[in-house]
């Protein structure tokens, strides 16, 4: 198995993802022994964000950083642990919250593809970028 940064790295899908958290200056974190779950927003994802917002948060690491740490939940949590209503804290120490009503959702972004268990904890792809 890999990390959950060697993972995103391998999918493709990630190149945004992997660019943020590398500028952001979180490899490391997230290549350390957590674990850790990723709700991991995908290029397409990125791609949906107002143009030029990208960029702007490439350009503001602690903005980045902040939005960055919004999507991951310190300890492994699996498909099977995620229950409507259920909230949990992320490491910059805001709430997602998850709904089972339609799919699997996390703070309205809908959960594509779960369990993508890593080395050092697990990733959820999610079909869009969730901001504090």
């Amino acid at each position: 198995m890999a990390t959950i940064v060697e993972t995103a790295v391998s999918a493709g899908s990630f190149t945004t993802l992997v660019a943020a958290v590398t500028a952001a200056d979180l490899v490391d974190t997230l290549n350390s022994d957590g674990p850790f779950t990723v709700f991991a927003p995908t290029d397409e994802a990125f791609a949906a964000l107002p143009e030029g917002t990208v960029e702007a948060l490439l350009a503001d690491i602690p903005k980045l950083t902040e939005i960055l740490t919004f999507h991951v939940v310190a300890g492994a949590v699996h498909a099977g642990d995620i229950t409507d209503g259920l909230a949990a804290a992320t490491v910059n120490g805001k709430e997602l919250h998850f709904s089972t009503a339609d799919g699997v959702t996390v703070n309205g972004a809908k959960v594509v593809t779960a369990d993508i268990v890593c080395d050092n904890g697990v990733i959820h792809v999610i079909d869009a970028v969730l901001l504090p």
